[in-house]
């Protein structure tokens, strides 16, 4: 709303937003803003806005010119909606801040499993060249036990079989 009517002022002025934001002392980026409704310029901004586009703050919010535009309540009533319309463009960034910080959680976890695919591929090729001389130590050291463990098995259950196998 206060965007579309600050195209439309400006433009019917004739002005660029440059040359606007030159009047208000701010950068063009600023009143890029304000008319893409992506952020609301202040009460004392909003007073010089309506100043450097020739028309009263109510006109600029697209309300009507009421006959006691002059007097305190009505100053009220436009704080009021300055500090609406600075409620609804926080809500907006503190969306927006959500929705970058999930998304930047998301990139996190995805470079973090790729980084981590990377690892384990370098650890599991280590363990490749490394891997199979501790294994086999620890095979032959398992093979030992079992030998062992199979021999006093054997000798147990059959020792008249050693006695033959020794003639």
């Amino acid at each position: 709303m206060l965007g579309n009517n600050i195209v439309t002022y400006r433009k019917k002025l004739g002005l660029s937003q440059q040359q606007l934001a030159d009047r208000m002392n701010v950068v063009r980026q600023t009143v890029s803003k304000w008319e893409k409704d992506l952020s609301v310029p202040d009460a004392d901004a909003l007073v010089r806005l309506a100043d450097a586009l020739d028309v009263t703050v109510p006109e600029l919010l697209g309300q009507p010119v009421p006959e006691d535009a002059g007097t305190p309540e009505y100053a009220a009533v436009l704080a009021q909606i300055a500090e609406q319309l600075a409620a609804q463009n926080r809500r907006r960034s503190r969306i927006w801040k959500i929705v970058a910080w999930v998304l930047g959680i998301l990139l996190l976890l995805n470079v973090l499993n790729i980084v981590g695919s990377i690892i384990g591929v370098t650890l599991y090729q280590a363990d490749l060249s490394n891997g199979p001389v501790i294994h086999q130590e620890q095979t032959m050291m398992d093979m030992d036990d079992e030998i062992i463990d199979d021999a006093e098995d054997t000798d147990a259950a059959d020792p008249a079989g050693d006695a033959a196998a020794e003639e």
